[in-house]
């Protein structure tokens, strides 16, 4: 769950809802990338302000619902995101550079939202965790 981040000058809580589709749309988000990525986004963590409240892997795309500080723009925070876990995946997934035909592993853009935190921050990680699943749940989420 989220929290307050306390700098020396600041108090805040940003929370965004960011969605990162692979390149030409392939399906290339196996179990084993699946659990790389979530390594890399803890590495990330460690380096950065940036906290990965929740990470949810659908075929062909990836939902992050990431909380950080003012000095990142969510520009800044998405490039950060792409450009690691692209090299980290390449080079320990040696199968996904196969297919992908040019060297990038992400689309050129991306889906980025604030989300509350007193309002629908639960409902969105609730989306995220069931990234990949046929609910009920996701069509209820989308028609809002």
């Amino acid at each position: 769950m989220s929290k307050y981040i306390h700098k020396s000058h600041n108090v805040s809580v940003l929370i965004y809802h960011v969605v990162c589709p692979a390149k030409y749309r392939r399906v290339v988000f196996s179990k084993g990338v699946d659990e790389k990525i979530k390594e890399v986004c803890l590495e990330i963590s460690k380096r950065y302000e940036v906290i990965f409240l929740e990470i949810g892997v659908d075929k062909d795309h990836v939902h992050f619902l990431i909380q950080s500080v003012p000095m990142y723009s969510p520009k800044k925070i998405v490039q950060m995101i792409k450009s690691i876990t692209a090299r980290e995946i390449f080079r320990m997934c040696p199968e996904v550079k196969k297919q992908l035909w040019g060297g990038e592993f992400w689309t050129d853009g991306y889906f980025v939202n604030t989300v509350g935190q007193h309002g629908n921050e639960s409902t969105v990680q609730k989306y995220i965790q069931e990234q990949g699943k046929e609910k009920e749940y996701q069509k209820i989420y989308q028609q809002q």
